[in-house]
């Protein structure tokens, strides 16, 4: 059996980080708490994807977004696309970013924006509670994408 080939901008994506795919999207773990969903095809912008794949990747979103919050016992979620360098856009292909939220994880909720702004170090500090966390290992995301493949059987 073929194993599928993921990519990430200019970045090849280990498929066992990969906990959820469609025709036009997928769903995988990152370096830090958030969960890109990205579509297949490597799209800089927004506006460039097609209508098919739009609409599939907000019914990912969709789908696996209350997995997701379910999972980590939170009560929110923040869906975010950074469409475009102006807009903290740091690899050329486009996605959504699911990040559960808790009570209290931000003192103002807005802060979220500036922190993803900030890039990873101030979401890693005000999400993750142990902020002296380093970038996870291909095998830590790899069990954590088993975990979420789970939510989906």
């Amino acid at each position: 059996m073929e194993t599928e080939s993921f990519t990430f901008g200019p970045y090849k994506i280990d498929p066992r980080g990969v906990f959820y795919t469609t025709q036009f999207s997928y769903a995988m773990v990152n370096l830090r708490p958030l969960v890109p969903v990205c579509p297949r095809r490597v799209v800089k912008r927004f506006i460039d994807l097609t209508a098919d794949e739009t609409s599939d990747l907000w019914l990912t979103a969709h789908k696996i977004g209350p997995q997701l919050e379910s999972y980590h016992k939170a009560s929110s979620l923040t869906l975010n696309i950074q469409d475009g360098p102006q807009a903290g856009q740091t690899v050329l292909h486009v996605c959504i970013h699911i990040i559960p939220r808790k009570v209290g994880d931000f003192e103002k909720n807005d802060e979220i924006y500036d922190a993803i702004d900030a890039k990873e170090k101030a979401l890693k500090e005000k999400f993750d509670p142990d902020n002296e966390r380093k970038d996870r290992s291909m095998e830590e995301m790899a069990e954590e994408a088993d975990q979420y493949r789970k939510l989906f059987i």
